[in-house]
């Protein structure tokens, strides 16, 4: 953008500079719309050494990835981004306000909200310390690297079966329940089937790469553990708006229609935030979707 000055209403604000938010902006950017990006520079994978499973980037540093996707996004002139965490919003469509943490009003036509969403794990010693680097949660991503080794799914729900009957594709596979539920006769059959082992015992901490000590004193040694995390969406900007949510099989989300429109007017919403299932390559179709579809409502049509 050529100017920096909050006082002039942009075409839209993107909250949010990782994948989805960087691909609504350049959508936007492309339509010589003027765009304010506002970013907290908190990539939900930013634990990860690699990004696995997005065309063309495969295998890079997810730091990497962003930081080009940032540059190019910025080598248009009508955008201006800024690092900041957007804490308010309010306004009805083509009179929006954000506010950010160091006190900056802006002011927009648009909003698209590419918060992202906040991974909440089990309370396990040491999990926590592992988590994207031999501690994930999604096989496409990180499945293939483990090179048909050892695997453990940490069971969260019931809904660990999903983990533990895809994840023999990958590897050895054992599904430690720790009483997150008791598995019936109809899912150990199904266990049985896929070849994968099913571990009782409870769990008392999670050390070295991915070995994991059970309360009866024995360890189990893998090459990598996946968890079903919760999820939350990362801002409160869109309950502030007003928008709906509906419930994913990690937790809620952003409720979106087929062109990213969230329930409030003049409010989109793109990526990890808006949809229940989550990659790098997701969110960046869903962004530019977002950031055309935002251009559209924009048109006196």
């Amino acid at each position: 953008m050529d100017t920096a000055d909050s006082t002039l209403p942009c075409d839209a604000i993107v909250i949010g500079g990782s994948y989805a938010g960087q691909s609504a902006a350049m959508q936007l950017a492309r339509a010589r719309q003027r765009v304010l990006v506002l970013d907290a520079g908190m990539r939900r994978n930013r634990f990860a050494k690699a990004s696995h499973g997005f065309l063309g980037q495969d295998g890079r540093a997810p730091e990497a990835i962003a930081a080009e996707g940032r540059s190019q996004v910025m080598a248009y002139p009508n955008v201006h981004w800024v690092h900041a965490v957007a804490t308010q919003a309010s306004g009805e469509r083509d009179r929006f306000v954000v506010i950010d943490d160091t006190g900056h009003r802006w002011q927009g036509r648009r909003i698209v909200l590419a918060t992202g969403v906040v991974d909440e794990l089990p309370t396990i010693e040491g999990l926590a310390e592992r988590w994207g680097r031999s501690v994930f949660h999604c096989p496409y991503c990180h499945g293939y690297e483990l090179d048909r080794g050892r695997i453990g799914v940490v069971a969260t729900s019931e809904l660990s079966m999903h983990h533990a009957l895809m994840l023999p594709d990958w590897g050895t596979t054992t599904l430690l329940v720790d009483a997150a539920f008791d598995p019936d006769e109809a899912q150990l059959a199904s266990l049985d089937a896929r070849g994968v082992t099913v571990e009782t015992t409870r769990i008392r901490s999670v050390k070295d790469v991915a070995t994991v000590a059970l309360l009866d004193g024995r360890g189990l040694v893998f090459d990598g553990l996946f968890v079903a995390t919760r999820t939350r969406v990362s801002s409160p900007l869109a309950q502030q708006l007003g928008c709906a949510f509906e419930t994913g099989f990690s937790g809620e989300f952003i409720r979106t229609d087929e062109f990213k429109a969230t329930t409030v007017a003049g409010v989109f919403a793109c990526g990890d935030a808006a949809r229940t299932a989550h990659s790098v390559a997701l969110a960046v179709g869903d962004g530019a979707w977002a950031g055309a579809m935002t251009h559209r409502s924009l048109l006196p049509i």
